[in-house]
């Protein structure tokens, strides 16, 4: 398993950073190679990507959402990985969120890429295109309150 960990401070409270990460079918706005999430009930999600011409459908569930604090979840099936995303409010308008990610290669080529350092360079790209899909906005595109 690798293991990757990243941080970004958006300039918006944390409320709205958290709302906006509880967005799921939004997530291909600034994820890139994300194609397509689908929530499928409170708990769960089916992805479609395409990442280096290597399309993947799989579902994730998430395993704990506390709003305001964070957001985790685990691959049921697919690419193997589970993570966390955790919100810190820095002030009013400022918010610190943390990546926490593991996740296992499936062949060589994702290996290769792993020891470059490209899976982690595509998670801090997610989280800059994150910082800048919401400040831009200046607030969420929905919300979701609940706890799992």
């Amino acid at each position: 398993m690798s293991h990757i960990e990243e941080s970004i401070e958006v300039a918006v409270p944390v409320t709205t950073a958290y709302n906006q990460w509880t967005q799921f079918e939004e997530f291909p706005e600034f994820m890139s190679g994300v194609e397509r999430v689908d929530q499928l009930s409170d708990s769960r999600t089916h992805w479609v990507t395409n990442i280096a011409g290597t399309r993947r459908e799989f579902d994730a569930d998430i395993t704990q959402q506390v709003p305001d604090e964070r957001v985790a979840w685990a691959s049921r099936n697919g690419p193997k990985q589970a993570g966390v995303v955790t919100f810190h409010r820095l002030n009013e308008s400022r918010t610190k969120i943390m990546l926490q990610m593991e996740y296992a290669p499936e062949n060589f080529t994702e290996a290769i890429g792993d020891k470059m350092g490209i899976v982690r360079r595509k998670a801090k790209q997610d989280l800059d295109n994150f910082k800048e899909f919401i400040e831009s906005r200046g607030t969420e595109t929905g919300t979701w309150r609940g706890k799992i």
